[in-house]
């Protein structure tokens, strides 16, 4: 489940709103107070505004969550944000039609005018040469623009001063009434049979179509039925958050939930989880403010949660694969040193057990200082330890010799080397002198149990192609040998 950046912008437009208009016009649910009295009355739950609020955002944050799963694995997150402007103008309209804030008509309202964004969609992409993102772009812009004119033209009718429909821009969650928790929970309902019953057929459409198709899966009709639970989670979601950031709700748990697993049914229980707790602290911290707006606090506090994933979840956060990727990075480079002092070793036939630092300078074709800061981390970590110098004024001339550990690294690294070498050769018939860069690679995550398959595979061998000897197993558990190493003060 790869994202790219388009299914972001919307989340980063959110994120430009939340720190220009949100605060403008979204309301809190309670006046300012003290943090403990503020505190004491929204933990008991004894308010029953505070009930009903809680409750639709447990639905809201559920519905939205488990949604978001579906649109964002299935690259769907710019179509999200599509269909929560297009409903705008329906919204409008079912208001005119029943002339008051009736559930039912604006919903149906609203309905509407998302299918017939999505059928728009549909028929410019079929129909013409522009390409989907240019369509979604269309349809979100004309869309928005129609509800714009038809909710400034609301203003100016005789039951438009009673109206408070421009609330659905921006969410007005003081205004949530038992009739818009009813609506939420008819769409959780919905969307929980979705996942339940179809969860196969929608895992299937969404990943492979084509083989959907094959197998007799009606691929249009899931299609259908995903975009009308899309459209239900959106409406019943503009009295708390609004048009303008109710996309949000849909994307980033879901982007959230992506970073901490890649299997689709943890991925909907943690989207699902998190849009129930940014709800939550988002409602809390709104409760506690002053003058702090409900929706934007649950959007900041669900983003909040992104950013803090993104950085510090311990498999895919930012951070760990930071220290992870420097970790391997210095082992690689350990790696290469000890080899680099095997193979300046076996070019004096093992006659000595030393060498200069001028002469690993040379091998590792580096400069002094580099080359002392890896014989730095060798002695660190009791791989290597450093003799008196021949000479104090030339500091190349620093003898270096490996401790037993040292020894046992140096060969198991420089066995994994020629025997890979060999197997390319002698099994995938690459040439010997192609051979070098592609083993320079794969020596440092050959594990142990490969080593031992190759070996059969090859008989043990005893040469490498170009006819130096492979070290044994006996030569890595002996160690090195230890009656030659000889600590000279």
């Amino acid at each position: 489940m790869n994202l790219n950046f388009f299914q972001f912008v919307p989340f980063f437009r959110t994120i430009l709103f939340l720190f220009t208009a949100g605060s403008l016009h979204a309301e809190q649910i309670a006046e300012d107070s003290s943090l403990s009295i503020q505190t004491v009355r929204f933990l008991s739950l004894t308010d029953y505004s505070v009930q009903i609020v809680l409750l639709g955002v447990i639905l809201m944050g559920m519905g939205c969550g488990l949604m978001g799963g579906f649109v964002v694995t299935r690259k769907l997150s710019l179509f999200g944000d599509t269909l929560s402007h297009a409903v705008l103008p329906g919204v409008a309209v079912g208001f005119i039609f029943s002339q008051s804030k009736n559930s039912f008509s604006i919903l149906m309202g609203a309905m509407i005018a998302g299918f017939l964004g999505v059928f728009l969609i549909s028929l410019i992409k079929k129909t013409t040469k522009v390409r989907l993102d240019s369509a979604l772009g269309l349809v979100l812009s004309g869309f928005y623009a129609v509800g714009i004119c038809l909710l400034t033209r609301i203003q100016k009718m005789e039951f438009g001063n009673q109206s408070g429909i421009d609330r659905y821009l921006f969410g007005q969650i003081t205004g949530l009434s038992t009739a818009d928790v009813l609506g939420m929970g008819i769409s959780c309902v919905l969307i929980l049979l979705l996942t339940f019953l179809l969860y196969k057929e929608m895992l299937v459409t969404g990943f492979d179509p084509g083989f959907a198709r094959s197998v007799g899966i009606p691929v249009d009709l899931l299609q259908y039925i995903l975009w009308m639970l899309l459209a239900f989670s959106v409406i019943t979601s503009l009295q708390v958050v609004g048009v303008i950031l109710v996309s949000a709700l849909l994307i980033i748990p879901a982007a959230t939930a992506s970073i901490i697993t890649q299997r689709m049914k943890s991925l909907l229980f943690w989207s699902a989880g998190l849009g129930i707790l940014a709800g939550i602290v988002g409602t809390y911290l709104s409760f506690l403010g002053n003058r702090l707006p409900t929706g934007p606090l649950i959007i900041l506090t669900s983003t909040s949660f992104f950013i803090i994933t993104l950085f510090l979840h311990f498999r895919n956060g930012l951070l760990f694969k930071w220290i992870r990727s420097r970790g391997k990075e210095q082992k690689i480079a350990i790696e290469n040193t000890l080899k680099a002092i095997y193979q300046e070793l076996e070019n004096h036939n093992f006659s000595e057990d030393t060498i200069t630092l001028g002469n690993l300078a040379k091998r590792r074709r580096i400069n002094m200082p580099e080359a002392h800061k890896e014989v730095k981390n060798l002695v660190k970590k009791n791989l290597a330890f450093l003799l008196l110098k021949k000479n104090q004024t030339l500091p190349n001339e620093d003898i270096l010799s490996l401790t037993p550990e040292g020894w046992s690294e140096a060969c198991r690294i420089v066995r994994n080397h020629r025997l890979w070498e060999l197997y390319l050769t002698n099994e995938v018939h690459y040439a010997p002198d192609h051979v070098h860069e592609d083993a320079e690679k794969i020596e440092h995550i050959l594990g142990d149990t490969t080593v031992r398959k190759i070996e059969r595979i090859l008989s043990n061998p005893r040469r490498d192609p170009h006819g130096k000897l492979i070290p044994s197993q006996q030569d890595i558990e002996q160690g090195f040998i230890e009656k030659k190493v000889i600590r000279t003060v």
